[in-house]
């Protein structure tokens, strides 16, 4: 539960929120704490609701995979929400702090200025909690709070670069490659990752130039204009039976193509600031971006329910434990995937779960002397040499059996249920008292 808990805030708490929150916290006040304690209800849905169903991997979800049992998911959750009140007190309050003590650098307005002290001419109340850090703390506070701060950024890399080189390995690289070898998708995931690397890198004078200056605020826009249509294709297809593929597939291309268009027109017009204003038109750039996420998030939901039920529905044997309504069933599950019989027949969690074959097939490369530079080579890509045992058909099933298994003892969960109220009201509390 602890691990479970601790995990899931590590995962999304990151350096970028010892820099942004503290330098939105330094240019607006308390207000940016809202979006840590609106997480906490986020939390809870995600293990009410979210896990029983979509058991994917991802860079929150996979963190509640180490768990036990579903109620031990759940008190994770609730450690985690209590975590998340910390934030306020941890990185706004000193972002304030920062404004108050380094006033002419944190708070500098004239642009020539800002560009002298921190090399951006929009603003430099990013660097906030750093010259917090810096000037104020004694030498061996100073390194361990640096070490939090590259401890806090690796967790959150290290989510990230898993899940995207996930995506891209098994959903894009093997529809294409269904013969591909495991050391074939290694390698293949880590080149992916250093791809990513080098396009981030190459952002980061637009993350510097976007929303002020903030970074905060600049990840909570760029959340707004991408993340609503996949969060409302997820949320629809776990709670709507009568959701389809085209439904699906049209509301995602619909909602990202609004989102890109308010998107694209901040970066070329800019967002300005006090003194320059953005000459963006109304049209997109007029509403707030938290409103254009509600906005999205509407249009995205009626365009996937419009097309659904304009289409032929899915039938019910497909979705046993793949829909919140369907969660408990124990009839089994037909996949939708058509397996190609000409291929070779790996056996993956989905077949031991209901005799089916996955549409990613991996083969195994037979085992060859290597040389000293492919060993290095393999060492460097993490590719063991070393041959494992494969598991049994009854391991594979009784693995499968306890990984899907959402049942629970009712103390323990009424305990947890508990305990998630009483958090909720600690939220509240402090919402109504700091507003």
């Amino acid at each position: 539960m602890v691990e479970v808990g601790a995990s899931l805030f590590a995962s999304n708490i990151g350096s970028g929120h010892f820099v942004g929150l503290a330098g939105t916290g330094a240019a607006k006040g308390l207000a940016v704490g809202g979006f840590e304690w609106n997480a906490l209800f986020v939390v809870l849905l995600l293990g009410w609701l979210f896990v029983p169903v979509y058991l994917t991997a991802g860079v929150i979800i996979q963190r509640c995979l180490a768990a036990r049992n579903l109620t031990h998911v759940k008190a994770g959750c609730v450690l985690c929400g209590y975590i998340k009140l910390l934030p306020m007190y941890l990185m706004v309050l000193p972002g304030m702090i920062s404004r108050v003590l380094f006033t002419n650098e944190v708070a500098c307005v004239v642009p020539e200025e800002c560009e002298k002290i921190c090399g951006t001419s929009v603003g430099c109340s990013n660097i906030a909690y750093p010259k917090l850090v810096v000037a104020l703390m004694p030498n061996g506070l100073r390194g361990l709070m640096l070490a939090v701060m590259l401890a806090a950024l690796m967790s959150s890399l290290a989510s990230i670069f898993n899940s995207s080189s996930t995506l891209f390995t098994m959903d894009i690289w093997a529809r294409f490659r269904k013969g591909a070898s495991n050391k074939e998708l290694m390698i293949v995931g880590r080149i992916w990752i250093l791809c990513i690397v080098a396009i981030s890198i190459a952002w980061i004078p637009v993350v510097q130039a976007a929303q002020s200056g903030q970074l905060f605020d600049y990840i909570q826009s760029v959340t707004s204009y991408l993340a609503p249509p996949i969060g409302a294709v997820v949320l629809l297809g776990v709670f709507v039976k009568r959701v389809n593929e085209p439904g699906a597939f049209w509301g995602l291309i619909g909602g990202l193509a609004m989102g890109l268009c308010r998107m694209i027109a901040e970066f070329v017009y800019g967002t300005g600031s006090c003194i320059f204003p953005s000459s963006c038109p109304f049209i997109f750039c007029g509403i707030h971006y938290l409103h254009f996420a509600i906005i999205l998030f509407s249009c995205t939901c009626m365009l996937v329910l419009i097309i659904s039920f304009c289409t032929p529905p899915i039938e019910e044997k497909h979705l046993h434990r793949l829909v919140y309504s369907l969660r408990y069933s124990c009839e089994k599950r037909i996949d939708l995937d058509i397996v190609d019989e000409n291929k070779p027949k790996i056996k993956t969690q989905e077949e031991a779960e209901n005799g089916t074959t996955d549409k990613h097939l991996v083969t195994t490369e037979p085992k060859q002397k290597k040389n000293l530079f492919s060993r290095c080579f393999s060492w460097f890509c993490g590719i063991s040499s070393e041959s494992v045992p494969e598991p049994t058909e009854q391991e594979k099933a009784e693995a499968m059996r306890k990984m899907t298994d959402i049942s629970e003892n009712r103390v323990w969960s009424n305990v947890v249920n508990i305990n998630a109220i009483i958090m909720m009201c600690v939220a509240l509390f402090l919402w109504g008292f700091y507003a």
